[in-house]
């Protein structure tokens, strides 16, 4: 979420909108919104906060839980110092953000989440991250404090302010207690936990500050001047902080990559420069910031979502992020945050037009406003594929744009679950990136039929097989997806064999799958469900499977390698013949 500004709050709190001036090339693709189908039953859902109207189909809802006290307001429910923001996972615990510190919660049972302890520590915006016993946190605002506490910091200039990534130990998660905090000039508005794979003992956090400047008499060396002005500016730059996980208190920034910079001239406002480039175009920001950073360290890059460009970094050396490629799109306001697929073809980038606290989702605004961009990926080359926003219009009493969210770890498929704050959780399937389409979706009613009240959610994250969701105002949500025609049980089975140790926003994992008769027969429904072989082979095809799993030992083995090598020679003729060979490779392991 966008905080540079909103009327009664500092500067650092929030934004009802940014810009972008972006090249020209894509703006022909920005069409009105064409008609909204009436019989979609997220239009005009009931209003309310406990008992809002719900529309579902695809997934189901297996538990809601209210924000714990100390995370709400009880004179004001939509008081936003309170919010629920980001999470981070590791084992069986959930680590839920807030404006106002965090929450850990045991999800060995997602149908009953239980509460472990939270930690009181207001500062915004509060994203969190874990890597085995340390927890990073962001914190922007001016309130934040060194010590954690909530009576803020009224002095324009004092040594008890923290701006910054604060680090907890919690090795004792019923008692976290605060080992590091390294200071920044602007703040963490969110941040990216990325480790050395050359060197176990550290990781790296680049910090990703949205805010104003603070004063330099306040933290040395920090400078609010224009880049022409002033060389050493705190814009146009991220901070890489290094952290030996033996002594995180020895946390300190290491590098202030000028990311923006001109490859020719080393100009380092060197990209966007915000404004309006047509009168039908967006208005832009310039780029002298980044709002998030994905990096996916299998292969050595990160996308990063900067105001008014998607940028591509390599990360090989993690110390020393490197720009390689950057695009522009005049349908982006603002470039919010960014999920490469599995194998890396493809990164899709969300635009937070509005800032998040604004109604983007009405039947008057552009399907590719607010939305989902996506490109390919070859090399280092980005180029533009296509849009996806979520489909159902919604109020203009609902903050509705594109957020955070996730891959689902379905073989053979780029399936994304996302939060589009009042608009609810959308998952989709991008694996044609030019004709993305929705598969399942969960929504509320708003908070309220007559007034704005900012809230939805924030987050919607697979893990280990369900979804979690960060609701802002209401609490955390826990669901599980559906089989339906978009979506068989095989596919969903075969997801939820994927099991990782940690999850964090902004860290990409390769996903791998284990050689398992679900992941044969999900190739084999998707197969059958796009026409990848003829209708008569894929029926034969998936009773083969069946009966080979079947079977036992020598005659397993047999038969899955005899059916592999079938498809071997059918894979040229196919309709589909990278999933014909993706299918005939699971079974060859099967039978290993």
């Amino acid at each position: 979420m966008n905080t540079e500004t909103r009327a009664g709050r500092p500067r650092d709190r929030w934004t009802a909108g940014r810009g972008v001036i972006l090249g020209a090339a894509l703006l022909a693709a920005a069409a009105p919104a064409g008609a909204q189908d009436a019989r979609d039953p997220r239009i005009g859902l009931r209003a309310g906060w406990s008992d809002a109207g719900v529309a579902v189909r695809g997934m189901e809802l297996v538990s809601h839980t209210d924000r714990p006290e100390g995370f709400f307001n009880p004179a004001e429910q939509g008081d936003f110092d309170f919010a629920n923001t980001d999470m981070a996972f590791s084992g069986s615990r959930l680590f839920v953000g807030s404006y106002n510190g965090f929450q850990v919660w045991d999800i060995s049972n997602p149908a009953r989440p239980r509460l472990t302890s939270s930690l009181v520590c207001p500062g915004g915006q509060g994203d969190v991250s874990v890597h085995g016993n340390l927890l990073f946190m962001s914190v922007e605002e001016t309130r934040g404090r060194t010590d954690c506490g909530t009576q803020g910091v009224r002095d324009t200039v004092s040594s008890d302010r923290f701006r910054g990534v604060r680090i907890f130990d919690i090795s004792n998660v019923n008692r976290p207690r605060q080992v590091a905090a390294v200071q920044t000039c602007r703040g963490s508005h969110t941040h990216t936990l990325v480790p050395d794979a050359r060197d176990a003992g550290k990781v790296y956090v680049y910090v990703q500050g949205t805010s104003g400047v603070r004063p330099a008499a306040e933290l040395s060396g920090c400078s609010a001047r224009n880049s022409t002005e002033d060389p050493n500016t705190s814009y146009f730059r991220i901070e890489v902080i290094e952290v030996p996980l033996a002594r995180p208190q020895d946390a300190r920034i290491v590098n202030t990559p000028r990311i923006f910079a001109n490859a020719q001239t080393g100009a380092i406002n060197g990209l966007n420069q915000g404004g309006r480039q047509t009168a039908d175009a967006q208005q832009t920001a310039q780029t002298n910031q980044c709002h998030d950073i994905t990096a996916y360290p299998a292969i050595g890059l990160a996308a990063g979502a900067c105001a008014g460009n998607g940028i591509l970094l390599d990360i090989r050396n993690p110390a020393n992020p490197v720009r390689v490629d950057e695009v522009m799109d005049p349908n982006f306001a603002y470039w919010h945050s960014a999920t490469f697929n599995n194998d890396g073809s493809k990164v899709l980038f969300t635009d937070e037009w509005g800032g998040g606290s604004a109604p983007r989702c009405r039947a008057t605004d552009r399907p590719t406003w607010g939305a989902d961009a996506i490109f390919t990926l070859s090399g280092h080359e980005l180029r533009h594929a296509g849009y996806f926003k979520m489909p159902a219009a919604q109020t203009a009493q609902e903050n509705c744009v594109a957020h955070n969210g996730t891959l689902v770890p379905v073989p053979g498929r780029d399936i994304m679950v996302q939060s589009w704050y009042q608009g609810g959780i959308s998952v989709f399937d991008f694996t044609d990136p030019a004709n993305p389409v929705e598969i399942a979706f969960f929504d509320r009613g708003p908070y309220s039929a007559t007034e704005s009240i900012l809230g939805g959610f924030w987050s919607s994250y697979w893990y280990n097989g369900r979804i979690y969701g960060t609701e802002i105002g209401r609490g955390l949500d826990v669901f599980r997806l559906l089989p339906s025609e978009h979506l068989s049980q095989n596919e969903i089975d075969a997801a939820n064999l994927v099991r990782v140790r940690e999850l964090n926003p902004q860290n990409q994992q390769r996903i791998v799958w284990p050689a398992h008769f679900s992941v044969a027969k999900a190739y084999a429904d998707q197969l059958a469900r796009g026409g990848g072989l003829p209708g008569t082979r894929t029926v034969r095809l998936q009773r083969d499977i069946e009966a080979a799993e079947r079977m036992r030992g020598a005659a397993r083995r047999a038969a899955l390698t005899r059916l592999a090598t079938q498809l071997d020679g059918e894979a040229a003729g196919a309709r589909d013949g990278a999933r014909v060979r993706a299918l005939a490779g699971v079974l060859r392991d099967l039978a290993r």
